[in-house]
């Protein structure tokens, strides 16, 4: 006969679950992401990472999930996230979603923290989940999310400012606006570039440049010299999807730079015309800037010289960037439809920098990345750009760039990109 008291804790245990409707899943909002849902138990969920493709088929990245639970019970619930394996340049991976990488967690959609309570199997692979909720709706999300209300939040700013100014450059596959705003005197001799969030599933990026927009909104002494030129949102239809680094046509957007094809890469199209009818206006820029995101890696990459050092040293001294290697100069694209968007302006003779930022463990931090980090690197960064760019001299700002080997391609005559070289950290990289 069993212990009563051991049979009292076994119905105590089961007595919420029995008593509760099931918990429901849910990713049809905006920017929310899963394949699909198995529940082996009433208190443990398979939840599927929705993997996205390019155009070929290949690459397969599962890189961003972002969902809703309704009707949770004040028990342990266990989320396995599986179908992480995928490619990342012709190269297959276990996938970016690892030990490193823990979700984060909100209960109103707004203030985020990251999950504690996990494990990683490298078998499978999947990453478990133990989530005792505080209550019965949350959220889970790879990293922080930034979607188009808080982008509209920005908007506004920007159009009530009298230094800054709009323009909307063209449009997405699906006919989203692709928006560039300017901030400073037009008639300022010093022009830097800072474009943000060329994939959605990095969503600091956005946390970044909100934070950026708003102190250049907010300081007259960062634009009193410069006028700052702002890509806020480059992949706006994969923000909205929940997407990870294609377009809806399947197109990586930082690749294909040496392509001009308006039809199947409209946002590649729209903002290389911007920045390249800028410079051929006779203007300068001085400093060209996309800012990414990656899982353990952190470095900047582009154009070696004067300016390159400067700014490289800047950042490591006077903010939270924490590269592991020294800055890496650009190599010149060699492949077909695979230049990438600091390849191309440099090939343009444009001192053009991309900076991948880790979302794992910050050793400056001593944390994992949280939003406020990102919002204070954005005030950082412009601090610092206006700092360094303001005082290098132009003739060190114009750097030799490498120039790419290959003639560029006509969008009629595109073939299936070629594989670029694999990158040393195949997780991840620009």
């Amino acid at each position: 006969m069993p212990d009563p008291r051991t049979a009292a804790f076994l119905l105590a245990a089961l007595l919420p679950l029995a008593c509760h409707p099931a918990p429901r899943v849910t990713w049809d909002f905006e920017g929310g992401s899963l394949e699909r849902v198995e529940q082996p138990a009433p208190d443990r969920f398979r939840l599927f990472v929705n993997g996205q493709t390019d155009q070929d088929g290949r690459n397969r990245q599962a890189s961003w999930y972002y969902i809703r639970v309704d009707g949770a019970p004040r028990t342990t619930l266990t989320l396995d996230m599986v179908g992480l394996p995928g490619e990342y340049n012709y190269q297959p991976n276990r996938g970016a979603i690892t030990r490193d990488t823990p979700p984060v967690i909100s209960y109103d959609g707004k203030t985020w923290s990251h999950v504690t309570d996990f494990e990683y199997d490298n078998a499978e692979p999947h990453l478990r989940l133990r989530i005792r909720p505080q209550q019965s709706r949350f959220w889970i999300a790879h990293t922080p999310p930034y979607v188009f209300s808080d982008l509209e939040s920005l908007r506004r700013l920007v159009r009530g400012n009298s230094a800054a100014r709009e323009q909307i450059i063209g449009k997405s596959v699906e006919g989203r606006d692709l928006l560039l705003w300017t901030i400073g005197p037009p008639a300022a001799k010093l022009n830097i570039w800072l474009m943000f969030r060329q994939h959605a599933w990095e969503s600091g990026s956005s946390w970044v440049g909100d934070s950026a927009v708003r102190a250049l909104l907010g300081d007259s002494r960062l634009r009193d010299r410069i006028l700052w030129h702002i890509l806020p949102l480059a992949d706006p239809d994969g923000v909205a999807h929940g997407g990870v680094r294609f377009n809806r046509r399947g197109f990586d957007l930082n690749r294909n730079w040496d392509i001009t094809d308006p039809v199947r890469m409209p946002e590649i199209a729209a903002q290389r015309k911007a920045i390249l009818d800028w410079r051929a206006a006779g203007n300068s820029i001085d400093f060209f800037l996309s800012l990414h995101n990656t899982e353990t890696n952190e470095y900047l990459e582009g154009p070696a010289g004067p300016l390159a050092d400067s700014v490289y040293a800047a950042l490591k001294q006077r903010t939270t960037f924490d590269p592991p290697r020294p800055f890496m100069p650009v190599v010149p694209n060699a492949a077909k439809g695979r230049a990438n968007v600091v390849q191309e302006l440099g090939a343009a003779q444009i001192p053009a920098f991309l900076m991948e930022q880790r979302i794992a463990l910050n050793p400056k931090l001593g944390h994992l990345p949280e939003i406020a980090d990102r919002a204070a690197f954005g005030r950082a960064l412009v601090e610092t750009l206006s700092i360094v760019v303001g005082r290098t001299p132009t003739s060190a700002r114009d750097a030799h760039v490498p120039q790419a080997s290959a003639a560029r391609p006509s969008a009629t005559k595109q073939s299936s990109p070629l594989p670029r070289p694999a990158s040393p950290h195949p997780n991840r990289g620009p």
